[in-house]
């Protein structure tokens, strides 16, 4: 138990005790807390899940994928509050875990839908092409379906929350340097160091929740591609 696993305790009982508190007795005309919940739920049901999986399944699978975007979110979200400074999303271990469940979320479906070894011939071979291209298409299929893809959704992750936190630690390290250490002429460096902090601050805003919508926004198209597996 260090301080990134005590961030994601504290922060994932956070979220839940919220949602909870906001609909521990819903009214069919929402107010207040309960209204607030609602509004985030429905966006990602209208946006993402089912803008991709249609109304029906969308509704069904709304809690996985509502689940992994405001956990991504809000952990996402620490990088930029104070005395906390770093999301632990910038580590593999959270990334990780939300790849697998949309992972498994992925292969379940389709196995659910196909049976095993219908669901991977769906997924792998390519109707209509010829056969010795399938010697070639065949195997890149199962690579990159089957092996790469919770690598590819945990580091796409990771990596954009620890570019984002070492470029904030760079520019508020150099702010107290130029002011707190060095003074003077080099104030002004220390000056330029703060304003850029707080600009990429704000853009660091904008990664957080574009990186929660692609999270959840991929494992919904992984979900659909599933239930579609047999329509390439």
């Amino acid at each position: 138990m260090d301080r990134l696993m005590l961030i994601r305790v504290v922060v994932s009982v956070a979220v839940a005790l919220g949602f909870l508190i906001a609909m521990r007795s819903p009214k069919i005309i929402p107010t207040g807390a309960q209204n607030v919940a609602e509004s985030f739920l429905d966006w990602v049901r209208t946006n993402i899940a089912e803008e991709i999986l249609g109304k029906e399944n969308g509704r069904k699978f709304l809690p996985i994928i509502a689940s992994i975007f405001f956990a991504t979110i809000f952990l996402n979200l620490t990088s930029i509050i104070p005395f906390m400074n770093i999301s632990s999303n910038a580590r593999v271990g959270m990334p990780l875990v939300m790849a697998l469940v949309a992972y498994i979320t992925y292969c379940w479906v389709g196995i659910a839908k196909f049976g095993f070894f219908g669901f991977i011939k769906s997924s792998i071979v390519l109707p209509g092409v010829p056969l010795p291209i399938h010697f070639l298409l065949v195997p890149i299929e199962f690579l990159s379906t089957f092996i790469l893809r919770p690598f590819t959704l945990t580091i796409r992750l990771m990596a954009n929350m620890l570019a984002g936190h070492i470029m904030l630690a760079l520019f508020f390290a150099a702010t107290q340097y130029f002011i707190i250490d060095q003074s003077g002429i080099w104030t002004l460096a220390g000056i330029g160091g703060l304003i850029a902090a707080i600009g990429f601050t704000f853009f660091e805003l904008l990664v957080i929740a574009l990186q929660a919508y692609i999270f959840a926004l991929l494992t919904a198209v992984y979900i659909d591609q599933s239930i579609h597996a047999d329509s390439h």
